[in-house]
């Protein structure tokens, strides 16, 4: 998981407030309590609602990994960062140069769950029961009836504490045509659907 700093003022005009010797800011709240306990700091990250994707590498010994922290990056050159625990199979799989990342529809969930089980089966064993096709570039297994799949090259990879960050450089991409699908979502550590749109009713 990654989190962006912001620098300058805040939206108002005035200037961000700083942490006294104390351990206080500058408005008297306490600082660094929520942050010493993981576990609430987990839930706090959860807040923000995420879509959903599978990670995969191909090769002799085929791997995939449900992950949420994951972000386009750049047009040009086309670029997306996917964020892996260092403690995570794929971390050391990721070596292999290439990877897969299938962006899960609504009715997906069944696939999330199955890949982000660590008792399923490791190797081309835990892709068994789950419909996938090679990728046109490099080959990767993605995942079929996903909103969007890309094939994609190790562009770099960043230490990111317990976690490493994985760039890597789009060389295929496919979204299928179909308008009215949606996109599996998580939230709070639970996996979530978009409401349909309500249409505005004049009376």
């Amino acid at each position: 998981m990654s989190v962006d700093s912001a620098h300058g003022g805040s939206p108002n005009g005035a200037s961000p407030s700083r942490a006294s010797a104390n351990g206080t800011s500058a408005n008297g709240a306490a600082l660094g309590t929520a942050v010493a306990d993981p576990k609430l700091l987990r839930r706090t990250f959860g807040l923000f609602p995420t879509g959903v994707t599978v990670i995969t590498v191909g090769g002799a010994v085929p791997h995939a990994m449900t992950a949420n922290s994951f972000t386009s990056v750049s047009l040009d050159p086309p670029l997306v960062l996917v964020c892996v625990g260092h403690e995570a199979v794929m971390h050391g799989r990721l070596d292999a140069g290439f990877f897969g990342v299938s962006v899960l529809g609504s009715g997906q969930e069944r696939i999330a769950r199955h890949f982000a089980d660590k008792s399923r089966p490791l190797g081309a064993a835990q892709f068994d029961g789950v419909d996938c096709e090679p990728g046109p570039a490099v080959g990767v297994p993605l995942i079929s009836g996903a909103l969007a799949r890309f094939e994609c090259e190790l562009w770099n990879a960043y230490g990111g504490g317990d976690h490493s960050i994985f760039l890597g450089r789009v060389l295929s991409m496919d979204r299928p045509s179909t308008e009215h699908d949606e996109a599996l979502l998580f939230y709070q550590g639970r996996f979530r659907r978009l409401e349909p749109e309500r249409n505005e009713v004049n009376v």
